[in-house]
């Protein structure tokens, strides 16, 4: 078997052997971004796995991921989430960023909600506002390069609508009907693990960005490779600098207390959409 796909399904065997013994099979994936954990607090009789006890697995080292799996109820559905990710900027290569993903769908994931920290690029976006991703553009490199996996899917997967049309639809309601106030914009993806220069953020934004941020693409691209249909949201965490102010420091801690605040929107919105999948 080729090595790629012996580590995938070592992964998935380990954690399917524990989830055949409580009778739990998801079909919900979420990834929990920096500062956002605090949604897997909402998932109902929790089975905790530590990436640490997963054979093959990473573990993450940034800041706000705390590096487990929760599986158990939330909106009605079983999930799997993943309280924090990993990211290409921790010298991970592109098949271990992406790992959990190709797992997920192994175990059964057929929907996958992301979410991210991010750092406004659109003027009209204040700190602890929220934004429903309706595209990206990426500066990473592509986690398809290589021989295509065909036992996850085709050579060349069209991403035209790597967001889901019908649960953005569905997630934009939901916000109407609660109150929660949103933003729909396009997500810029940079490799970090440094922050943006003024002369960058001009440029993401001139090239369509709201936002910025250094993970999510790279999932994205192997779901829907997969065929797992995917939603994905921003906590806006901090407005990037576009005119060399020193006053417009960015800090990783920072972030993540912004984040969590405004997780709680985040989690609520989550939470019915899934329980209208």
């Amino acid at each position: 078997m080729e090595a790629r796909l012996e580590r995938i399904d070592t992964s998935a065997n380990y954690i399917q052997n524990i989830l055949e013994g409580v009778g739990l099979k998801p079909v919900v994936g979420i990834v929990l971004g920096s500062g956002l954990g605090k949604l897997a607090d909402q998932i109902s009789q929790p089975v905790t796995i530590p990436y640490r006890e997963i054979p093959g697995f990473p573990i993450s080292t940034a800041i706000g991921h705390k590096g487990n799996f929760i599986i158990g109820e939330l909106g009605g559905k079983t999930v799997i989430a993943m309280q924090g990710r990993f990211h290409y900027y921790e010298g991970y290569p592109m098949e271990l960023v992406t790992l959990p993903i190709r797992v997920m769908k192994r175990l059964g994931v057929q929907y996958l909600f992301v979410s991210n920290a991010a750092g406004a690029v659109n003027p009209d976006y204040e700190v602890g506002d929220v934004m429903i991703i309706k595209d990206h553009i990426s500066l990473f490199p592509n986690p398809l390069i290589g021989p295509n996996m065909a036992d996850f899917g085709p050579r060349f997967p069209d991403m035209t609508c790597a967001y889901d049309l019908e649960m953005i639809a569905l997630a934009e309601g939901i916000a109407r009907e609660t109150g929660i106030r949103y933003h729909k914009g396009v997500y810029f993806g940079s490799p970090g693990p440094t922050y943006e220069t003024p002369a960058e953020v001009r440029f993401y934004r001139m090239a369509g960005a709201d936002v910025v941020g250094m993970s999510t693409i790279p999932e994205v691209i192997v779901a829907r490779h997969c065929g797992i249909r995917v939603f994905g949201m921003s906590v806006v965490t901090n407005k990037a600098n576009f005119n060399n102010e020193p006053k417009n420091f960015n800090d990783g801690e920072d972030v993540v207390r912004a984040a969590d605040a405004a997780a709680d929107r985040m989690t609520n919105l989550f939470r019915i959409l899934i329980s209208k999948l």
